[in-house]
Formats: C-alpha cells, structure tokens, sequence
C-alpha cells in the first residue's frame, strides 16, 4: 500500500503562502507602525527574549588561541578511550521493496488552478483591502486630531491639553485592539478554508496515484527531469475542482474561534439540505493502508 508523508510536509509551504498573500498583517498594509500622539510614544525597549532562545542550550564557550610560540600549540590533540560497543547481529532476510514508480506535483500549480482556492482568495482579499483601507482612514483621523491639538495648545490650558491627550491615546489605543482582532479573524478564516483544501487535495493526491499505480510522488520543484507521463499535477486540479468546488468561509463578522467553540460549524452534512458549504468527508482508510 502506498505510503505519503505527512500533510505538513506536503502541504504546508503552499498553504502558508496563500495564507500570507491573502490576509497580511493590517500593521505592515499601513506602511509603518501604529500611530501614537508624540507626548505619549514610550521609549524604546529592547526587545524581548524569544521563550524558545530561552530553552535553547548555552553556546560552547570561545577560548582564545594560544600563542603561535607557546608549547601549546605544537601539542598534539589528546588520545580519548574508545569504550567497547556490542556487534550488530545479522538480520533476517526479508522481501525487497516494490519497484518505484515514481510521480511529480506541483502543489503550487494545483492551488492555481482550483477554483476553491480562488474563491478564497477573492473573498479573504477583499476582506484584507477593506481593513487596510479602514486603518488608513483612522490614522488619518488620529494625525489630524493630533494637529489641531497643537494648533490650539496655545489657547488651552495645561489640564485641557493632558486631557485631550488622553482622550486621543485611548482612541488610540481601543482602535489598535480592534484591528489586530479583526486582522486574526482574517488569518483564522483564511486557515479554515485552506484547510478545507489541504485535506481535500492531500487525498485526490492519493487516489489519482494510485490510479496510475504511483507509489512515490515527489513535489515537482525537487525534481530536475521527469516526463509528461509521471506529472499529474493537471489531473489532480482537475480531480480537486470536480470534488472541491468552494469550501465553507466563516462570514465576516463571525469569529472563527467563537465558531468552533458554539458546536454550529457546517458539514458536509449540510450538503443534503443545500448547496455544499463545508470541508470535504474524510474518507477512513482501507484495512492496512497508512
């Protein structure tokens, strides 16, 4: 029975890719950094250690070289014992593997030609410009409130001003929360619906091999010569689109957490009542296929 590795090795390059193009923070879609009033920016910090760097283990301590002229150098490196180990007993003769046959994707071209995968990317793009667009306008409003604070600054007293100072730092702030949740949902929605894809493809990539009896497939872009014959990448699009033709997208203003959270998130179940709003069945694997 033919063997795959696992869905993030397929898959995973692509799918973070897609994921990036069609929903980018909202931060860097500004053009810079946050705005904050001049009175109130904090100063600058260093930046925070990664937890991971904290796990990791401490580097091998440099010592200096020694001396070209000191006897230490010309010393030759120490003779460490070499404890015993057991012998490898022989092992019992087994049946050899099958013959490769031997096929090419690309998982890329795949995504460029489903129509899911459109779909996701039309909808979440539009999502992704709209954002951007919002926080440029609220930059806009934070800059312009800012200016005629100190254009008045004069005419206003000292409480006035750390008044209104404070006013705009928390507008500030609130709208920074705000998009940074709806920038999430963007990014959570763009994962539910790739998923959708990435499990629907990673078996049409299983079925259109076999059928061609493929019992190896290798990601086109690793492969420096193949034949027409072994590349299924159109077949395997066209398998995807037949089967997989939308996927089920979390509607703008629905959190996706909140989502899978209430028990509510559709199913093919659905697909009996309606049109298919839901990811594709996971089909149980047949006795002994891994």
């Amino acid at each position: 029975m033919m063997r795959f590795s696992t869905r993030t090795a397929l898959l995973g390059a692509v799918v973070l890719s897609f994921s990036s193009a069609l929903v980018p923070s909202a931060q860097a879609q500004s053009g810079g950094g946050w705005f904050v009033p001049k009175t109130q920016q904090p100063a600058a910090q260093a930046p925070a250690q990664h937890p991971a760097a904290a796990r990791r283990a401490p580097a091998p301590v440099q010592l200096p070289a020694p001396p070209a002229d000191s006897q230490e150098a010309d010393q030759a490196p120490p003779v460490l014992p070499l404890p015993p180990i057991p012998s490898a007993p022989e092992v019992a003769k087994e049946a050899p593997p099958p013959t490769t046959v031997i096929g090419v994707i690309s998982v890329g071209g795949v995504m460029r030609q489903s129509s899911a995968a459109m779909q996701v990317e039309r909808t979440l793009g539009g999502r992704r410009d709209e954002l951007a667009q919002d926080l440029q306008k609220e930059q806009a409003g934070w800059r312009d409130e800012q200016q005629k604070l100190q254009a008045q600054a004069k005419s206003l007293t000292s409480e006035q001003i750390q008044t209104r100072e404070r006013s705009l730092q928390a507008r500030v702030m609130k709208a920074q929360r705000d998009f940074r949740n709806r920038n999430r949902i963007i990014q959570e929605a763009a994962q539910v619906s790739l998923g959708q894809i990435e499990r629907e493809l990673v078996q049409v990539i299983q079925k259109v091999a076999a059928a061609h009896g493929m019992n190896l497939v290798l990601h086109s872009e690793q492969v420096a010569l193949h034949v027409d014959g072994q590349d299924i990448t159109n077949e395997v699009a066209v398998q995807l689109n037949k089967i997989l033709p939308s996927v089920f997208i979390p509607e703008a203003n629905v959190d996706p957490e909140e989502l899978a959270k209430s028990g509510k998130m559709p199913t093919t179940a659905d697909a009996d009542q309606g049109p298919r709003t839901g990811p594709a069945p996971v089909v149980a694997p047949a006795a002994g296929q891994q």
